[in-house]
C-alpha cells in the first residue's frame, strides 16, 4: 500500500491538490459517488463468497458427500454473480454517464474562460494549442468521478479484507506474501514520483502538435504554393516524434510496475506452492484452506496490480487538471471588479490624453498620443507600416489597454467602462475580415441574430453584397466553406462591411476595410461606407489615401507619434510626410 499513500501525498504538492478536487468536483457530485462506493463494496464483497465456499468444497462437501451443502454453496455462490454483474452494470451506468457529464461542463467552463480572456494572450497562443487543452486535457477526470476512483477505493477494501483473511487461515503464509508486496510497492512508489511530470509534458507536446497540424490545414493553399509540403510533413514528424518518446517513458515505467507486479507475486506464489504443500503434508493444513487461502490472494494481488494501472490513470487526470487549472487562473479582460461602470447612450466623443502602448515592457509601440474624436467625426489614421496605426485602433476598440495616459469615451475613462456595455455599441471590419463557416446570411446575422430581414436586406444592399450573391444559385444561403475560403477578397470583405453595417453602432473601427477591393468594387462601398459613417465615431485605416480625403481628421503616425494632424487639404498645403505618401501614391 505504500505506493497509494505516496501518491496521494503527492497529489497535495501538485497545483491542483486533493483538496481542491474534492471540494470542487468530488463534492459536488457525492450522491452518484457514494452509491458507487456502496456498489463497489457490495460488490468486492460479493466477490469473496466463492474462495470461502470452496474451502467448504474441498473439507466439506467433498468428503462427507453432502449434497444438501452442495445446493446451498451453488445458491450462495450464483448470487454472489449475480450481485457482481448488477453491480458492474449499475457502476457503468452511473458514474460513467456522470463523468462523461462533468467532462462535457468543464470543457464549456474552459471555452468560457478562455473566450473571455484578453486579445495578447490569443496573440501568443496557437488556436490549434487551445483547442487541445480545451477537448482533451479534461478528459481525465472520468478516472476521478467515474469508475476509476471508486474502484481503487473498492480495491482497497478488498485487498485488506482479503489480508484479513489469510492472516485466519495461515499468519505464515501471509508474512511471506507481504514480502514482495511491499517490495512492489516501493517499485511503485519510485514509479509514480517519476511518472506525473512525463504527463504533463506529454499534454503539452500534444497541443503543440494539434496546434502546428491545424496551421497546417488552414495555411494548405500558402504550403502547396510554396512547395513546402516536404518541411510541414517533416516538422509534424518531428512534433510526433518527440510525443512517441514522451509517451515511450511512460510505457517503459508503466511496464517496470507491471513486470515488477508479474515478477515478485509469481515468487510470492511459488513460495506459497512450497509452504502450502509442506503444510498440508504435515497435517497443518487442510486442501481446502490452501485452495481458498490461494484464492484469497488473488483478490488481494489482483487491486494492488489494478491500483497500479488506476494510480496511473490519475496521474494522468491530475496532469491534466494542473493545465487546465492555468488556464482557469489566468486573468480576463473583464471580470466585472474593474469595469464596472456603464454608459446609457453612448455619444461616441472619444479622447487620447498622453497615451503609451507597448506589447512588451520595454519596447514602446506608441509615444504620448494625444488627440480628440468627435461625435459623428472621422478620424484617419496613416503612415508606413509598423507605426502603431493598428495599435491606436485595437486601443479604441479597448482589445488592449494603455500602459499610461487615459482614453475616455463621453468624458468616462474607457479603462473602468464595461466591455459589454462598450461594445455593444462598436463595429469593427477587420484587416483579415475573419468569416465563420456557414452561409453568407448567417455571417452578416452574426453580430445580430434577431435582426428582421428588412434589415439585413438593407445591410446587404448597403454594402454591395447583392452584386455577387446574385449570381450565386443560392444566393444568400450560399455556404462559403471556412473563413470564406469560397469568395475572393473583395466579396469577403463586403460580407464584413454588411455585418458591421447591421450592427448599428455608435463606434465604427474600419482596419483597410477596402484593402481587398478592386477599383470598380471600392467605388460601390465608399458611397456604403459614407452612409454607416454618418454620425457614428469613425476611425478609418488606409493605405489608399484617396479612400480617406473627406475624413475630419488625419493623424500621420510615424514611429509611435503623430507626426502631423490635420484635414486632407491642410496636410497637402504644409507639404510635410502626409504630402509625401500621397504624392507617391498619385505617382504609382
Amino acid at each position: 500500500m505504500d505506493h497509494f499513500l505516496y501518491y496521494f501525498e503527492n497529489m497535495t504538492k501538485s497545483k491542483v491538490t486533493l483538496n481542491h478536487v474534492f471540494k470542487t468536483i468530488i463534492w459536488p457530485r457525492k450522491k452518484p459517488i457514494l452509491i458507487g462506493l456502496f456498489l463497489i463494496i457490495l460488490s468486492r464483497i460479493a466477490s469473496l463468497v466463492l474462495p470461502g465456499a470452496s474451502q467448504y468444497l474441498m473439507d466439506d462437501v467433498i468428503i462427507n458427500k453432502d449434497i444438501e451443502m452442495l445446493k446451498t454453496l451453488l445458491l450462495w455462490v450464483i448470487g454472489a454473480i449475480t450481485i457482481q454483474a448488477i453491480t458492474s452494470f449499475l457502476l457503468t451506468k452511473i458514474l460513467s454517464v456522470e463523468a462523461q457529464h462533468l467532462i462535457a461542463k468543464l470543457r464549456v467552463q474552459v471555452q468560457k474562460k478562455v473566450i473571455y480572456l484578453p486579445i495578447r494572450f490569443f496573440d501568443n497562443t496557437k488556436s490549434g494549442e487551445l483547442v487541445s487543452r480545451i477537448m482533451n486535457d479534461v478528459e481525465g477526470v472520468r478516472n476521478l468521478v467515474g469508475t476509476g476512483l471508486v474502484q481503487l477505493v473498492g480495491g482497497v477494501l478488498t485487498a485488506f479484507i482479503s489480508l484479513a483473511l489469510l492472516i485466519r487461515i495461515s499468519p505464515m503464509m501471509t508474512v511471506y506474501v507481504l514480502v514482495p508486496v511491499a517490495i512492489f510497492g516501493v517499485v511503485s512508489l519510485k514509479a509514480f514520483g517519476y511518472i506525473r511530470p512525463v504527463f504533463r509534458e506529454r499534454g503539452k507536446i500534444n497541443a503543440e502538435v494539434t496546434g502546428r497540424l491545424t496551421e497546417t490545414l488552414n495555411g494548405v493553399r500558402v504550403i502547396k504554393g510554396f512547395n513546402a509540403e516536404k518541411q510541414e510533413i517533416k516538422s509534424f514528424e518531428e512534433g510526433t516524434e518527440k510525443l512517441f518518446l514522451n509517451v515511450k517513458k511512460s510505457l517503459t515505467t508503466t511496464s517496470i510496475i507491471t513486470s515488477s507486479a508479474t515478477f515478485l507475486l509469481g515468487l510470492s506464489s511459488t513460495g506459497i506452492m512450497g509452504i502450502g504443500g509442506y503444510m498440508i503434508m504435515n497435517n497443518d493444513l487442510t486442501i481446502g484452506q490452501f485452495l481458498s487461502f490461494t484464492l484469497y490472494l488473488g483478490f488481494m494481488i489482483a487491486p494492488i496490480v489494478q491500483m497500479s494501472n488506476i494510480g496511473s490513470q490519475l496521474t494522468e487526470a491530475f496532469a491534466g487538471l494542473d493545465r487546465t487549472e492555468e488556464l482557469m487562473n489566468l486573468e480576463s479582460e473583464d471580470d466585472g471588479s474593474i469595469r464596472t461602470q456603464k454608459i446609457k447612450n453612448i455619444e461616441g466623443h472619444m479622447q487620447f490624453s498622453n497615451v503609451t502602448f507597448g506589447y512588451e515592457e520595454e519596447k514602446k509601440v506608441l509615444h504620448d498620443i494625444s488627440f480628440d474624436a468627435r461625435p459623428g467625426s472621422v478620424t484617419a489614421l496613416v503612415g508606413s507600416s509598423g507605426s502603431g496605426k493598428s495599435t491606436i485602433a485595437a486601443l479604441a476598440a479597448s482589445f488592449i489597454t494603455p500602459n499610461a495616459g487615459t482614453i475616455t469615451i463621453d468624458g468616462h475613462d474607457l479603462s473602468l467602462i464595461s466591455l459589454e456595455n462598450f461594445r455593444s455599441q462598436l463595429g469593427v471590419v477587420l484587416q483579415d475580415d475573419f468569416l465563420f463557416e456557414g452561409t453568407i446570411k448567417e455571417n452578416i446575422l452574426f453580430p445580430r441574430p434577431n435582426a428582421t430581414d428588412a434589415e439585413v436586406v438593407a445591410a446587404v444592399k448597403a454594402a454591395y453584397v447583392t452584386e455577387f450573391t446574385d449570381r450565386f444559385e443560392e444566393g444568400m444561403a450560399t455556404v462559403i466553406g471556412e473563413r470564406g475560403i469560397k469568395l475572393s477578397g473583395g466579396q469577403r470583405q463586403r460580407i464584413a462591411i454588411a455585418r458591421a453595417i447591421l450592427a448599428n453602432p455608435r463606434i465604427l473601427i474600419l482596419d483597410e476595410a477596402t484593402s481587398n477591393l478592386d477599383t470598380e468594387s471600392e467605388s460601390y462601398i465608399q458611397k456604403s461606407l459614407e452612409n454607416l459613417m454618418g454620425g457614428r465615431t469613425t476611425f478609418v485605416i488606409a493605405h489608399r489615401l484617396s479612400t480617406i480625403r473627406r475624413a475630419d481628421q488625419i493623424l500621420v503616425i510615424e514611429d509611435g507619434v503623430i507626426a502631423e494632424k490635420g484635414t486632407h487639404d491642410n496636410l497637402i498645403s504644409k507639404q510635410g510626410r502626409y504630402f509625401e505618401l500621397y504624392t507617391y501614391q498619385a505617382r504609382i
